[in-house]
């Protein structure tokens, strides 16, 4: 080793064992070393400086590893956690993301190099670490050199040499804060820059993450309204209902039934099937529902009822008509009777104990067109054991069978009905769920709704 080389590395010693390309660390550099062979037998070692490309290299790789590992998670908790782990591995001796304030706190996710990260709910006063405050209001950071580490309160962190505060900026809103803690050293102008770019990262996955759950809270409180409802048991009247939305992958649509509470234990009973599926016929359904509801608190006769409703379609949204039946039970000692009104629906079924099966004589208009309706009224007795079943086309216009193109139709549905007499509500309606579905096999199919009525049998004294 020559003079110049002693001079630029004191404490290196003669390299006999370098090899051609590898990368040799001096001094917290690291250097490529490139042998040259000369022609009088010497050899010269050229070293060049790649610390900062192999930094830069790195740091783009956390990059890479820190969006990969947040594209696998919608979930706020899960990106925190990526977020901290990763900054306390690689960016210091521990790391803290705080999201803004909640109703029961700040959520904290804390981690210390080489340990598993907590999260948690924490009260703490912002105001005691400088520059948190404005971090978690979308505020540039202060830097590290303003921030006296004796005075971090207890909850954040104890021993400390330097602290980073920088704000994680989301869709429009900050996402939260992300503190950086060191025990040994300060941060360097160059690594509190890489750290506002790793939130800069962080902060657009946590708030979508957000953004989607939250979405996804208010889409299920909203869609829990359009659902058919849970029915109560009542002690002389069985009912039963299933239903089932167009998609796999949605919850609701057009088809929808419900049970409304009259005086002297008489129940109206409403189905329907909106034009239309998915999102839009869902809205709908639930216009059309609120309005039934509405109308029942000053009529309950089945003619004003659908008149109304009529009217009301009419002068909302004409391109959305629907079909309806409605009908009123009431206890009696025979058994039930039960009074239907179609408006455009498909008439219910009556299935007898004994297995005969029969079609109300009931029929209407569709809903929603016409500026005025005509319907027809049938009442029925159901003896202990029979049942009344309203059902959407769903079921009959299912395609599928042996071949996939055949629908399941009314006179499949009329003799499969045939082996049900005398089941109870809720047996009945999940068989029928179930030929449907398994008629329709993977194909697709319409909304799908079905209700039973059905007279409780005696029990024997």
């Amino acid at each position: 080793m020559n003079d110049a080389a002693k001079s630029l590395f004191p404490e290196q010693v003669v390299p006999p064992k370098w090899r051609h390309g590898e990368s040799v660390h001096v001094a917290e550099r690291s250097y490529a070393a490139h042998r040259v062979d000369n022609e009088d037998g010497s050899v010269t070692w050229w070293l060049l400086d790649e610390t900062d490309l192999l930094l830069e290299r790195e740091r783009a790789a956390l990059l890479a590893r820190m969006s990969s590992a947040l594209m696998t998670s919608l979930n706020p908790e899960r990106c925190m956690t990526v977020v901290a782990e990763l900054a306390a591995a690689h960016l210091a001796d521990e790391a803290l993301v705080i999201a803004p304030q909640s109703d029961h706190g700040h959520p904290v996710t804390r981690c210390l190099r080489g340990e598993s990260p907590t999260y948690e709910l924490q009260h703490v006063d912002v105001e005691e670490v400088i520059g948190l405050s404005e971090a978690l209001r979308g505020f540039p950071p202060v830097p590290s050199r303003w921030i006296d580490p004796a005075a971090a309160p207890g909850w954040l962190a104890q021993d400390v040499v330097s602290i980073v505060v920088t704000p994680l900026p989301g869709h429009g809103v900050p996402a939260g804060a992300l503190i950086l803690i060191r025990r040994d050293k300060h941060f360097t102008d160059d690594e509190e820059t890489f750290a506002r770019l790793f939130a800069s990262r962080a902060g657009v996955a946590i708030s979508a993450a957000s953004l989607f759950t939250q979405q996804a809270v208010i889409t299920d409180r909203l869609t829990r309204d359009l659902l058919p409802p849970v029915l109560r048991r009542y002690e002389k009247v069985e009912l039963a209902g299933r239903y089932r939305a167009a998609g796999d992958t949605e919850r609701v649509g057009g088809d929808f039934y419900d049970v409304h509470e009259l005086p002297d234990d008489e129940l109206f009973v409403v189905l329907g099937d909106v034009c239309g599926k998915g999102l839009d016929a869902a809205a709908q359904t639930g216009k059309v529902r609120t309005a039934v509801h509405a109308l029942l608190q000053v009529v309950t006769d089945h003619d004003k009822v659908l008149h109304a409703l009529n009217q009301a379609l009419l002068t909302t949204d004409q391109s959305r008509f629907i079909t309806t039946v409605v009908g009123t039970v009431r206890p009696v000692d025979e058994g039930l009777r039960v009074t239907l009104t179609s408006g455009g629906h498909l008439p219910p079924l009556i299935v007898r104990a004994n297995g005969t099966v029969e079609a109300a004589r009931t029929k209407g208009t569709l809903v929603g067109i016409l500026p005025r309706i005509v319907t027809a009224t049938d009442e029925v007795l159901l003896a202990p054991g029979d049942s009344c079943l309203l059902y959407t086309d769903g079921i009959t216009e299912a395609n599928g069978g042996p071949l996939g193109d055949e629908e399941f139709g009314e006179d499949r549905l009329h003799r499969a009905l045939t082996a049900c007499g005398g089941m109870p509500a809720e047996a009945l309606v999940e068989h029928v769920h179930m030929l449907a579905a398994q008629w329709v096999g993977s194909g697709t199919h319409d909304d799908m709704a079905v209700l039973a009525i059905t007279a409780p049998r005696r029990r024997s004294s």
